[in-house]
């Protein structure tokens, strides 16, 4: 599992709570995963992530799990399951944020109240893994575009909100701060002019490092400490929208969308978010699918103890002991919830008790 990564054999009496969580919407969530882990024929659930689990190992799990009568959720899981306690860099405590599915108002066509493009995937963008070309190169995803004989990076935010871009526009908004604050969460449900609702989910992005607009507006000089939570933040973009673009194209990484028919928006596993049950990890070591059992804090220092599946992952989630909650949908209510959220915690992953721990 390489040096960074480490885990500690654990048993359900180290989880604090394990037995007061109710645990049957993350048993909905995880069948959600096994109905997209069935479609894999690799040998493992996550072919990406520092920690292996067994395809077969998970699929007869997910196979036995069908059978299971709810009252039977939490027997069936310690039968079949061992935690693991993770530890990174030789430390079991991370940080933990949350995130939430964004709401906007948008329209089909341009008018002058809805003038700002929500893209989709553009046509130029072509990505590569190095391994493609080469197995002792790194398993690296790279985004970019040609320039005459070249590949090059993709545009920056700066660029593509300077000039017209080479795709196709899924809708369009009527303020830019919700639509930066959709890349940011990643969806969002559009308030359609019709009073119909059409969810937007994440199709790619550019390939630019990513910055938190806190910290960019911290860095500059425009916020207050005490105002960086993603509501506040949000309000003091949509009040200064002169000042706002310059910091907003500071953060380089821009996203892409699409229009998805779903009960909720969907993560990187490719299966609808479960709210207060799927997490966003960094997937270089933790595998998407993956069981966790999560002890930290929400955003009124609130204890979150209870079962996640990892479903998704973002720009700033990186580390093997780092997550991002994912909330639910709603408005600027939700919002501040979520943009609250900032603690430390811990998690242990749940293996199959078949599976071998390297």
């Amino acid at each position: 599992m390489g040096e960074e990564i480490e885990l500690e054999r654990s048993s359900f009496s180290d989880l604090s709570d394990w037995k007061q969580d109710n645990i049957s919407t993350a048993i909905n969530a995880l069948k959600k995963s096994c109905q997209k882990i069935k479609d894999n024929t690799n040998e493992y659930i996550d072919m990406l992530s520092a920690i292996k689990i067994p395809t077969a190992d998970y699929l007869k799990i997910c196979s036995n799990l069908t059978n299971v009568r709810p009252i039977k959720y939490k027997e069936f899981i310690e039968n079949n399951f061992t935690p693991y306690l993770v530890k990174y860099n030789g430390e079991s405590e991370g940080k933990f944020t949350s995130y939430y599915e964004a709401e906007l108002h948008a329209a089909y066509h341009k008018t002058e109240r809805y003038k700002y493009p929500i893209y989709g995937r553009p046509f130029d963008l072509i990505e590569l893994n190095l391994q493609d070309f080469d197995k002792t190169l790194p398993n690296k995803r790279l985004v970019g575009r040609i320039k005459g004989n070249k590949f090059i990076p993709y545009y920056s935010r700066a660029e593509i909100h300077d000039k017209p871009l080479n795709a196709p526009v899924i809708l369009w908004g009527d303020n830019e701060v919700d639509i930066y604050v959709m890349q940011i969460q990643g969806s969002a449900v559009a308030q359609m002019e019709d009073g119909s609702k059409i969810r937007i989910g994440y199709a790619d992005n550019n390939g630019r490092q990513f910055k938190g607009i806190g910290s960019i507006l911290l860095e500059e000089k425009l916020i207050k400490p005490g105002q960086a939570s993603m509501g506040k933040i949000k309000k003091w973009l949509k009040e200064n929208p002169e000042k706002a673009v310059a910091p907003m194209n500071k953060n380089e990484r821009y996203v892409f969308h699409r229009l998805i028919n779903s009960e909720g928006p969907i993560g990187a596993q490719g299966v609808s978010l479960t709210a207060g049950r799927s997490l966003a990890v960094d997937r270089k070591y933790i595998p998407l699918g993956a069981l966790l059992w999560l002890e930290t804090n929400g955003p009124d220092k609130e204890e979150i103890h209870k079962l996640v599946i990892a479903q998704d992952i973002g720009g700033a989630i990186k580390g093997g002991v780092r997550g991002d909650y994912f909330w639910g949908s709603g408005g600027d209510d939700v919002l501040e919830k979520a943009g609250k959220m900032h603690a430390k915690g811990k998690y242990y992953i749940l293996l199959p008790k078949d599976a071998k721990v390297n």
